[in-house]
């Protein structure tokens, strides 16, 4: 059963130009593993707004957006070679994951052009 479900949009032109303006955005937004993994890419910039889509689509299936204590790094998105993006929930983040009777998550995550979108699944 379907407990939480989010979409979000993020105009990778206005991720590269934040990413220009506050490089320190990285560390406060997201993890390690998610840094690392975007900016081993030429254009790292939709690789960035694809998390950020995939993390904003997790704070609205969790029914929080930025409140409740819920943070960036709370939410990571993994990927391991060959294999389709998963979610990490951590602290509140996972806290209200359970809250929720949430047992699964899935996202998909795509992007053309400027525009990267994601939409997260939380099933019981």
């Amino acid at each position: 059963m379907i407990v939480g479900l989010g979409l979000d949009l993020c105009d990778g032109a206005r991720m590269r130009r934040a990413l220009a303006r506050h490089p320190r955005m990285t560390w406060r937004i997201f993890t390690e593993g998610e840094s690392a993994l975007c900016s081993r890419r030429r254009d790292p910039a939709p690789c960035f707004a694809a998390r950020f889509a995939a993390k904003e689509a997790a704070m609205k299936a969790l029914g929080t957006g930025w409140s409740r204590g819920i943070g960036w790094r709370d939410i990571e998105v993994v990927r391991a070679p060959g294999q389709a993006p998963s979610l990490a929930f951590h602290r509140k983040a996972l806290e209200r994951f359970h809250a929720l009777g949430a047992a699964r998550s899935v996202v998909t995550i795509t992007h053309e052009g400027e525009m990267a979108a994601a939409v997260v699944i939380l099933e019981s």
